[in-house]
């Protein structure tokens, strides 16, 4: 079934919020949780039960747990069982098939692969649900005496399927008591709106042209018609995931809710480390505190600190994908980080800003090749590489050919997108509107408003006369 997530939510999300407004204090948060199951299923109708089991189990896990507080072994059985339950939910529905295929292509097996479809967003709610129980182990947080409430936790609308990852700590106070002002709502509106017209105005356009090319034959790439293609896809993921988490943390707001921040401006890092401390903050913070810390992150030593690194990239990888592609784009970023830790990262405090900035954008961009460039369910190593090197080379004129009509056309049609695209990702509008702020008249304020209604109504025409507008992170 088609997932027709964003028209849904926006027909669905006034009517939730009516409904969420008017109920008391004790019924707000079984709105949140039915409100969740039925976005939820409306994109998934059948594996609904798979985020409901993974809850169930996270939920019994950590009464058990509060349950025989004073017996180790009980809690770290109970710890156990909720990690192994939602690790196997997560590798069956999301990894056994390309196993199967995998283990065929190498060995000539046929061992029949079930084609599973995979939930979506499983990724995100396995992960926030598993950092309830293991934060419970360590009792960095309380039990959630409540089931509505911690469903409520695990389904909260629009979140639960493409982040932020919202751990339990982070909410666990606004879950059980949590205000709802007139600020609150009127910022929780302006995020949204600004998310909306980041994925439908931006994401949604420039990617049309990242999918042109992208069909197009590797070998007959000209290097500026690589380019365009790749630079279409930089900015249509930012874009895109960025505009979903504004959309989540809007929401949120308007809810009583104050998520993590999930994006701090990433094209302007002037390394790799850097842009990971600021592109998908929520899941770095999560591998960080739950595999990279108890590795003993770098407290063991140089050798040991390179080893948890690449181990904590591979797995960040296949976090994001079935594909031998995805591997290959975590240890590519685990060698970067362990190369700038060793000596890089001084080089690149030394340098002027622009050429350690330019470094770290093009090595993203190439990041963003390995990540998108090659078919999904891909089994063939050989294949995998191919793409990769036959387009990284491409955008190094490999194929002999610097430009073509194609890329002079999309220059012409998509060159004020990308201005947009440029302006947007960096915080050159942030820096506007803070001086805007302070030295415009006050009357001139009343046109923040204005522009806020015309990119809203804007998004909603767009939405209503296009059908292209993939998610691209519910397929994680």
């Amino acid at each position: 079934m088609v997932f027709s997530g964003l028209t849904f939510m926006l027909a669905f999300l006034p009517i939730m919020l009516i409904l969420y407004y008017i109920m008391p204090k004790k019924g707000k948060n079984a709105v949140i949780l039915i409100s969740g199951l039925l976005f939820y299923a409306w994109g998934e109708p059948l594996y609904v039960f798979a985020m409901i089991l993974s809850t169930f189990i996270d939920y019994t896990a950590g009464r058990l747990m509060d349950k025989f507080d004073d017996s180790p072994k009980t809690r770290k059985i109970c710890l156990l069982i909720s990690v192994i339950m939602n690790l196997a939910l997560l590798g069956t529905f999301k990894y056994l098939g390309f196993l199967i295929d995998s283990v065929n292509s190498w060995f000539g097996w046929t061992i029949k692969n079930p084609n599973l479809p995979m939930p979506i967003g499983i990724s995100f709610f396995t992960f926030q649900s598993m950092s309830y129980t293991i934060d419970l182990y360590r009792r960095k947080i309380k039990v959630q005496k409540s089931a509505v409430s911690f469903m409520a936790f695990v389904t909260l609308f629009p979140q639960i399927v493409a982040g932020p990852i919202v751990r339990y700590e982070d909410v666990q106070n606004e879950l059980d008591d949590r205000a709802i002002t007139e600020s609150m709502i009127g910022e929780g509106i302006s995020r949204f709106i600004t998310g909306l017209g980041k994925k439908v105005l931006i994401a949604d356009n420039i990617g049309a042209l990242w999918d042109t090319v992208k069909a197009m034959d590797v070998s007959s790439l000209s290097a500026m018609t690589a380019w365009i293609g790749i630079l279409a896809f930089t900015f249509q993921i930012f874009f895109d995931f960025s505009g979903y988490s504004d959309m989540a943390i809007g929401l949120g707001k308007m809810m009583g809710f104050n998520f993590p921040e999930n994006f701090d401006y990433p094209y302007m890092s002037k390394s790799i480390s850097e842009f990971w401390r600021r592109w998908h903050m929520t899941l770095g913070g999560w591998f960080k505190s739950y595999v990279y810390f108890p590795l003993g992150g770098s407290k063991k030593g140089l050798k040991r600190t390179v080893l948890n690194l690449m181990i904590v990239w591979t797995i960040t990888g296949i976090w994001h994908g079935a594909s031998w592609n995805f591997m290959l784009w975590g240890a590519y970023f685990g060698v970067l980080i362990v190369l700038e830790k060793l000596f890089l990262g001084k080089i690149l405090e030394k340098i002027p800003a622009f050429f350690s900035w330019l470094y770290t954008f093009v090595l993203v961009v190439i990041g963003w090749v390995m990540f998108d460039i090659v078919p999904k369910n891909t089994v063939d190593f050989g294949e995998v590489f191919r793409l990769i090197f036959g387009y990284v080379g491409a955008m190094f004129g490999a194929n002999g050919t610097f430009g073509d009509n194609f890329a002079l056309n999309a220059l012409v049609n998509y060159g004020l997108i990308f201005g947009i695209a440029i302006i947007g990702s960096s915080d050159m509008i942030k820096q506007f509107t803070t001086w805007f702020k302070k030295k415009a008249p006050c009357w001139m304020m009343y046109s923040y408003p204005v522009v806020q209604t015309v990119v809203l109504l804007a998004s909603i025409a767009f939405i209503t006369t296009s059908s292209y507008h993939p998610f691209l992170y519910f397929n994680f």
